[in-house]
């Protein structure tokens, strides 16, 4: 019996280490496989790196906020309140543009408006001195707009809306004067109007009978 109990303890001591092995290595290829990277994927550092490169490209446009204002349309669950945005974008070289958005949330609408504004752009050609070529007025429903021109160190003397409008256009010099309606959209499609119906110095001279 003590020959059996021997010769069963030495089988199981060699049995052992054959059977405790795999195990090890299941744990070693797990902690491969673990630590193994997962396709071609850029480290944390790089991609936050072309984000902030991105953030600090100079944008084509400016982008100001002229007006916003809370609505309400009544309905028959009650009222529904959302909020409106009047948005002028431009370069200060001659582009410019305005709109109008409406959201449930100001930054959604101040958003809308932006895009609005992006997608109806308008040009003028300014003369010497960064003004405009001659004397008009801008008509948009009761609200008219006054648009004179001022030599160079005049800078822009004119109100919000329209302040607004002749800055992102470029305009550094010009007088201006509202009258009638003091609503901001109107001020601003009103200021709009003047802009383009605008002529070059060459048009004016032919109109008046100069040349």
């Amino acid at each position: 019996m003590e020959e059996k109990e021997v010769v069963v303890a030495e089988q199981a001591a060699t049995e052992a280490p054959a059977t405790e092995a795999p195990k090890e290595q299941n744990g070693e290829l797990r902690q491969k496989d673990a630590r193994a990277p997962r396709g071609d994927r850029r480290p944390r550092g790089d991609r936050r790196g072309e984000k902030r490169e991105r953030r600090d490209e100079p944008k084509e446009f400016e982008e100001r906020v002229v007006f916003i204002n809370r609505v309400s349309k009544t309905v028959k669950g009650g009222r529904r309140m959302k909020f409106s945005a009047l948005v002028v974008v431009g370069d200060h070289k001659g582009r410019y543009g305005f709109g109008i958005g409406k959201a449930a949330e100001v930054p959604d609408a101040i958003k809308k408006a932006s895009e609005s504004a992006k997608k109806d752009l308008h040009n003028i050609v300014l003369v010497k001195g960064q003004t405009i070529s001659h004397e008009i007025i801008g008509k948009w429903g009761a609200c008219s707009v006054l648009l004179k021109p001022a030599p160079e160190g005049t800078g822009i003397i004119a109100g919000g809306p329209v302040r607004a409008v002749l800055e992102l256009a470029g305009v550094e010099n010009v007088c201006s004067k509202v009258y009638g309606s003091r609503a901001p959209i109107n001020i601003v499609r009103a200021t709009n109007q003047g802009l383009m119906n605008l002529k070059s110095y060459k048009e004016m001279k032919a109109l008046r009978g100069k040349e």
